[in-house]
């Protein structure tokens, strides 16, 4: 590895190789063997296939802010970290697109191209700190992917190494698919496919008028029913983002946020587009937040404004650490309508188990994000915190919704994966990544409860799985 990277970018000390062993998610944790920082395309390949000719398992990292485990290391294997390779490499405003790299931060790229009246649309609410790159991996979301899409629906092109440790590209940059939609497919696979190493990004122009609504409720319940009614009357704000009062509390002692104070639920609205059509919307928005017995309502249209009132949202998860030692940050999806059942069976089951449980959500999609809050000093609580955690996802399913919306399976929900698919799906879904991946090296022990053998028959198994039959160890 020193003589493909060098050896600065090799780490071996141990002590500095347990400051990878996780990602966001912290319940989660593996020491690598080894972790190497390259700079170039090419020095990725080079250690791709390294570690292919020795069969050595490798896994990709970017800013390690995910929180599925996704980027959790292999004990054997190479950790291979993205963050040096941050530059923004071409700018065309023309063509409405842009070439980075995989270490840029999110918000990096709307930066760059912020001068030419542009910018990107998909933001987590890690933007500052999260990479493109890893957005990739997990077909990231964010506030605003209601009405512009998630990190798939901005990618035109991928330099990928592929696990054999080719270099190669998915898509043209045209944003044009002839033949299987490949770039579709490694976008959202956990770096489970490859690793991308260069990044085509559409870029979107800024709105010509920006309106952000608050609007304070007594209940969730109600707040909800608000967001169900600006769906219904056709109106597509660029977000809806709601958050509770347990979650509220914390944004106003992390940030200062200024929110309305006493509210059980605070609802964000933000309108974008053509002047003319946000100023009718913003009257019919303000309209039915105050049907639905909104308590308080504020509107801002002033950047400095609005990204005061979106610092408390954005600094939920973080925030919450103030009034837990640990959280457990779920990710589960239900149909808009469910919201207001789904949300009462949530506080049912958190007061059932006696473990405070907040809420801070995109509404619009129904993307949930309840955060479980627990002391991880105690085995027993920890215990009962993952158990909860399971059980809201179990709710998600019997709703009719998903496990994820955005923060991936990972290692995480891997063990959920069979409550939402059939032994067919999940065959198909492994068949796909053998085609990638053969060997079984790129990103092992995410996604898939039970590993498939590449090569392996389809069909549902009949005793033991060939690769314990055999007495492999794949993972």
């Amino acid at each position: 590895m020193t003589d493909i990277c060098g050896a600065p970018n090799v780490i071996t000390d141990p002590l500095e190789l347990r400051t990878y062993e996780c990602d966001g998610l912290t319940s989660h944790r593996t020491t690598p063997a080894l972790v190497v920082l390259p700079s170039t395309a090419e020095e990725v390949a080079g250690v791709v296939a390294l570690c292919a000719e020795h069969g050595v398992p490798f896994v990709a990292r970017g800013s390690g802010t995910g929180l599925s485990g996704g980027a959790v290391p292999h004990s054997e294997g190479v950790l291979i970290v993205m963050s040096r390779m941050r530059r923004v490499l071409e700018v065309d405003p023309v063509a409405r697109r842009a070439v980075v790299e995989p270490g840029v931060t999110n918000l990096s790229v709307t930066e760059a191209v912020r001068s030419y009246g542009l910018f990107y649309a998909p933001d987590p609410s890690s933007q500052v700190v999260c990479s493109v790159g890893g957005n990739v991996a997990e077909n990231s979301g964010g506030a605003h992917c209601l009405k512009h899409g998630f990190t798939v629906n901005h990618v035109l092109g991928l330099e990928i190494v592929t696990p054999s440790g080719e270099l190669t590209w998915l898509g043209d940059g045209t944003g044009v698919v002839s033949g299987y939609d490949l770039l579709g497919a490694f976008t959202g696979s956990e770096g489970t496919l490859g690793i991308a190493t260069k990044i085509i990004v559409k870029l979107t122009p800024a709105p010509e008028a920006v309106h952000l609504v608050l609007a304070a409720y007594d209940s969730l319940e109600a707040g909800g029913r608000a967001v169900s009614d600006i769906i219904g009357a056709g109106i597509v704000p660029a977000a809806i983002e709601m958050m509770d009062a347990l979650s509220i509390e914390a944004a106003e002692a992390a940030v200062h946020c200024g929110y309305p104070e006493g509210a059980a639920a605070v609802l964000l609205v933000e309108l974008d587009g053509p002047a003319a059509e946000v100023e009718a919307e913003l009257a019919t928005v303000h309209s039915l937040c105050e049907k639905a017995g909104a308590r308080e309502i504020r509107a801002a249209d002033d950047p400095v404004e609005r990204a005061g009132i979106w610092a408390g949202r954005k600094s939920a998860f973080a925030a919450v650490g103030r009034l837990s030692p640990a959280y457990i940050v779920q990710d589960g999806v239900v149909p808009r309508t469910a919201l207001g059942d789904v949300l009462a069976r949530i506080w049912a089951l958190s007061q059932e188990a006696g473990i405070r449980v907040a809420n801070v959500f995109h509404a619009g999609d129904g993307n949930l994000h309840p955060l479980v809050l627990y002391d991880d000093a105690s085995a027993a609580e920890t215990e009962a915190a993952e158990v909860l955690s399971g059980a809201i996802l179990d709710t998600c399913i019997e709703y009719g919704g998903s496990i994820t919306g955005e923060h991936g399976v990972g290692i995480d929900k891997s063990k959920y994966m069979p409550k939402m698919f059939s032994p067919a799906d999940l065959d198909t879904m492994q068949l796909v990544r053998c085609a990638f991946d053969p060997a079984n090296l790129c990103n092992p022990g995410k996604i898939f409860p039970t590993p498939r053998l590449c090569g392996e028959v389809p069909g549902p198994r009949r005793g033991a799985h060939p690769a314990a039959a055999a007495g492999v160890e794949i993972f």
